[in-house]
């Protein structure tokens, strides 16, 4: 593997305002989620009826700790250091765990502002208690949202042609990628999570991007699509393009409920391999998912792959945010 500099790498997160998560009965009681120090257990928390999630835009480079708030963003300022507090366990009335992790804004060495990530799906009027607070776990956490996916079931095109089950693979097998021939897996991740919020699957209906089945991915994960016509705007004919972008709530949705196992890719580098008939990445490897990838199998003294040009080649969400963009991409990537 080449050692190239790697470009700064962007995480976007749908986050809480603080405020928007207030204590209702307990010792901080009138007070938002705070950073891990200040936190009360067994305070109760409730959602906002007005509460908004914000796309929150991170920058993140290899030898830089924590992140910065990138000029794309839409709250905090731009330029301030973000780092991860804590992953919060919270317990509703009937039971249920919920994990959210806390995020803090920082201005010349000063809080400027704390936001909420929920792994979940929080509800308005509902009652949430504090049982659980990890400073250790947010890493882990939020590398698991970032990391690229695909659920149990998937076909996956082999070097052979081969149609098989990403289940049935194993380590050192074959599969035909897009820009280097045959490569050998070099390690497969698998978890089985609650399917819900930030960690429920994306459905792209069978057909919707010519694909032979559903296919059914995690929502960071991006799509390679080569448009004969330049359908998107992007000013290019080959795109990449997140999942979560292209839901429309009927050809491509997100199935939210139950449990997904979710199974991980990794090759020496970044790849675009086919699974269900679309070419989909495979995954990489940087500042955002490398605590979740063993330390033995990482790509390089430095922990990430280099920079693969087809990366260039992503589509800004204003671009394929829109109720056509799905058919727009089958209809420009039809023979």
């Amino acid at each position: 593997m080449t050692e190239d500099a790697n470009p700064p790498t962007m995480q976007t997160v749908a986050v809480l305002r603080a405020d928007d998560f207030p204590v209702v009965e307990g010792v901080a009681e009138g007070e938002g989620i705070t950073f891990a120090d200040e936190l009360v257990m067994d305070d109760i928390y409730q959602l906002s009826s007005s509460a908004t999630r914000f796309p929150l835009s991170l920058r993140l480079q290899d030898g830089v700790d924590g992140f910065v708030i990138d000029d794309s963003t839409t709250i905090g300022t731009i330029g301030n250091a973000v780092y991860l507090d804590s992953c919060l366990t919270m317990m509703a009335s009937d039971s249920t765990t919920y994990e959210v992790l806390v995020l803090v804004e920082v201005s010349d060495g000063a809080l400027e502002a704390t936001y909420l990530l929920p792994l979940a799906n929080l509800v308005s009027d509902t009652n949430y208690r504090l049982v659980g607070v990890d400073r250790d776990a947010a890493t882990t956490r939020f590398a698991e949202v970032a990391c690229v996916s695909f659920t149990r079931g998937t076909n996956i095109t082999m070097a052979s042609g081969e149609q098989r089950p990403i289940e049935d693979l194993s380590v050192g097998d074959k599969v035909l990628t897009r820009d280097d021939g045959p490569q050998a897996v070099r390690w497969i991740g698998q978890t089985t999570l609650r399917a819900v919020g930030e960690f429920a699957p994306i459905v792209i209906t069978k057909g919707a991007l010519h694909n032979e089945h559903d296919l059914l991915v995690s929502p960071d994960h991006r799509l390679f699509v080569y448009q004969r016509k330049d359908a998107l705007g992007a000013g290019r004919s080959e795109v990449l393009v997140k999942v979560r972008h292209l839901i429309n709530g009927t050809t491509v949705y997100q199935r939210d409920g139950g449990f997904v196992d979710y199974f991980q890719l990794l090759f020496d580098e970044h790849q675009i391999i086919y699974a269900e008939g679309i070419a989909a990445e495979s995954l990489l490897i940087d500042p955002r998912t490398r605590a979740a990838v063993p330390d033995h199998v990482r790509t390089s003294d430095r922990g990430s792959h280099s920079h693969r040009a087809h990366l260039d080649y992503e589509v800004q969400e204003k671009l394929a945010s829109r109720p056509d963009a799905v058919e727009l991409l089958r209809k420009a990537s039809s023979n």
